[in-house]
């Protein structure tokens, strides 16, 4: 099968496309306030993971909004987070009635990462549909759940990245997920036009596409990654570098590679599975370090 033509990601790349500056003197409001819209009663640490990369990437100041059951855990877990606890569904999803609660903290966020931990899709979806114009200018990045919000959206007029592994690729498109591994770039391109987003098409080989058609190509890393809750890390690895100033074409790029190269430390350092998600975050801010020296 031929390939499109493409650009290779990996961490020569990533030198000749730095990230933006940060002030050695800036505070935590000029680094970036992100806003991570997660979890639920039976997936709760699902926030933890996305906040604490968002974090790690050098995102300088966090707010979560999570189901009320479980934001007093969340609060005590995520001491550098402002937790607010939003109203619920009987069946553990996001309440139409938390819009309001939010709308002062997303006039004031960089960036807006949506979906890990989500449960009840309907509800869930039918919130985040109804918060995507209240953040019109913001970078958005929805993962896991919140990506089915899309479905019945027409094309965005904002920036949004969708963070789908095969299977939820192929439920975007309708396809099988066999078509999608069958032929992934042509399946990140197509959602990539349809909904004028960025694509992260998560995989062995993760292919990152945007709605002009350029396409990038990363394939590093290690099976260890294929891990639960690893996803999630990426997710807010990709919002922190947005919160910090990095279009989401950059912020993507910048936290594939990252994750990708957090599983690889991880796999010299501890073995090539069974490293835990709640590891990488850590191994993230090592090779942003390194990458950045």
């Amino acid at each position: 099968m031929e390939v499109p033509t493409h650009r290779t990601l990996d961490a020569a790349t990533q030198a000749t496309w730095p990230l933006p500056a940060l002030d050695s003197d800036a505070d935590k409001e000029e680094r970036g306030r992100i806003l991570v819209l997660a979890g639920s009663r039976e997936i709760a640490g699902a926030v933890l993971l996305a906040a604490m990369a968002a974090l790690r990437v050098g995102a300088g100041k966090l707010a979560i909004a999570t189901p009320a059951s479980v934001a007093p855990h969340i609060a005590v877990a995520m001491p550098e987070a402002r937790v607010i606890a939003l109203p619920e569904t009987p069946s553990g999803g996001l309440h139409m009635d938390g819009i309001a609660l939010l709308r002062q903290v997303l006039e004031g966020a960089d960036a807006l990462v949506a979906g890990p931990g989500l449960m009840d899709e309907a509800a869930s979806c039918a919130f985040i549909t109804t918060l995507l114009p209240l953040v019109a200018g913001t970078p958005v990045v929805l993962d896991a759940l919140a990506i089915n919000a899309v479905r019945a959206h027409a094309a965005f007029g904002q920036p949004i990245l969708l963070t789908p592994h095969a299977g939820e690729m192929a439920h975007l498109l309708d396809i099988s997920k066999q078509a999608v591994c069958a032929d992934p770039q042509a399946a990140a391109l197509a959602a990539a036009r349809r909904w004028n987003a960025s694509v992260a098409l998560k995989g062995a080989t993760t292919w990152l596409a945007t709605p002009e058609g350029t396409l990038w190509r990363h394939q590093g890393g290690n099976a260890g990654l294929a891990t639960s809750g690893s996803g999630d890390t990426l997710a807010g690895a990709i919002a922190g570098l947005a919160a910090r100033g990095a279009a989401l074409e950059q912020a993507c790029a910048w936290g594939v590679v990252l994750h990708a190269q957090a599983g690889e430390r991880l796999a010299v350092r501890l073995g090539p599975v069974g490293y835990l998600a709640r590891e990488l975050p850590l191994e993230m801010l090592a090779a942003l370090t390194a990458l950045q020296a």
